[in-house]
């Protein structure tokens, strides 16, 4: 039996959108929700309880870093990842699998879960996948049948993951939600290793339910997501979403590499396939539209370093676009950060002030900047929820797409 419960609300009239209740172990997640990402056991800038002001009702941390450091055994020590880091709210981790995507493949280009084509600078920074990450990583790593192999970023050791030390690891951290050991390829990649990457992770998504199940202590406690493959084609992700739920996993999360322009499709053709009881979490994913995008398209979850990592370059998230609080425009600009946004704790603070503190190197311009904006995605999302409820998503999403794209 899972040790979660999900039930669905209400359905928008002219798209795949619901609104549903997620039942934890931690606490009820109303759903669609946006997790924020607590990489190392912290969202970057932002305390626990400021997370909760701002509507966060669950955290995601990531298996890879806590794995390093500080090591699953000390925060299994602290009571669980929740309790290690000052969190009473429901917590998921990944699977370290995007590791093998960020320390493989991607290793040394700017590449991203989305290929765009030539990588401007505003891209960059709104990247779900950070080329500088790989950067930090002195060696590649060596992806085969059984696992992966990989030097820790740390200190040059050599380090290995399998499904069944990914399902190891996490079992320790605790989460209430947590991820099968999955291979995430660049979207660049041909069809035929697309392919090949989509079969590992079927075989890896089995042996992770394998060594889960095996823990009856952990069953209790810990529902496990399998994890959609694909990248961009449509066959392929209905493929993989078809084997995924035919495995009986917790919940299913919906795997990254796509184009922009296949988000749409491959998202489609893996949703139609896909147990319409089951959460559905969408790895990743933060840029507004695409959120919207996603949970028209039936998906449940979502999180993103996004707004934490433009919010630490001094770019904010406005219902009128994306502001870069660097442009010199903004030097005396004495507005509020969005005057169509109100988020609880930065309320006084000016567009001048906060491009006054990031130019200045000072830590508390990111800190009011990623406040803001993870406070906007929640805002974003919750109204999503809202308007689903009252059936009248299609016109929150079309009046937000206007507003935020200026089409």
């Amino acid at each position: 039996m899972s040790s979660i419960s999900f039930q669905i609300e209400a359905r928008a009239p002219r798209s795949g959108a619901r609104a549903a209740t997620l039942t934890t172990p931690h606490g009820v997640i109303h759903t669609p929700a946006f997790s924020p990402v607590g990489t190392k056991a912290d969202v970057k800038g932002i305390l626990p309880v400021q997370l909760k002001a701002l509507g966060a009702e669950v955290v995601l941390a990531n298996t890879y870093h806590l794995y390093l450091q500080p090591g699953e055994e000390i925060v299994k020590a602290a009571g669980g990842l929740g309790t290690f880091m000052g969190w009473d709210g429901p917590t998921m981790t990944d699977s370290g699998g995007f590791q093998v995507f960020s320390l493989g493949a991607a290793f040394g280009k700017t590449i991203s879960k989305f290929t765009t084509g030539e990588v401007t600078e505003k891209e960059d920074q709104l990247a779900v996948y950070d080329a500088g990450v790989a950067s930090q990583h002195g060696q590649l790593a060596i992806i085969d049948d059984e696992g992966v192999s990989f030097t820790s970023h740390l200190d040059g050791s050599l380090h290995r993951f399998t499904p069944e030390r990914s399902v190891e690891i996490q079992h320790a951290l605790g989460a209430d939600m947590f991820f099968a050991f999955d291979e995430c390829t660049s979207p660049n990649e041909p069809y035929e290793y697309q392919k090949e990457a989509m079969d590992r992770t079927h075989r890896w998504a089995e042996r992770s339910l394998k060594a889960h199940r095996q823990n009856i202590d952990a069953n209790k406690k810990q529902a496990l997501f399998g994890i959609v493959q694909g990248g961009r084609h449509e066959d392929l992700r209905r493929e993989s979403a078809k084997e995924i739920a035919r495995l009986g996993f917790d919940g299913i999360g919906i795997g990254g590499s796509f184009s922009k322009e296949d988000m749409r499709s491959a998202l489609s053709a893996a949703v139609g396939e896909l147990p319409d009881e089951l959460p559905r979490h969408f790895l990743g994913i933060g840029e507004p539209g695409d959120i919207l995008e996603g949970i028209a398209n039936g998906m449940d979850l979502f999180d993103c370093v996004a707004a934490t990592r433009i919010g630490r370059h001094g770019s904010i998230y406005t219902k009128r676009g994306i502001l870069h609080l660097t442009g010199e425009r903004f030097k005396d600009d004495f507005g509020p950060l969005d005057p169509e946004t109100v988020v609880p704790g930065t309320e006084p603070f000016t567009r001048a002030y906060v491009a006054h503190l990031v130019r200045a190197k000072e830590m508390l311009g990111a800190i009011i900047a990623s406040t803001h904006n993870v406070g906007f995605i929640l805002q974003l999302i919750a109204g999503a929820r809202q308007a689903i409820l009252d059936g009248r998503f299609e016109e929150y999403r079309e009046d937000f797409v206007r507003d935020y794209y200026g089409k």
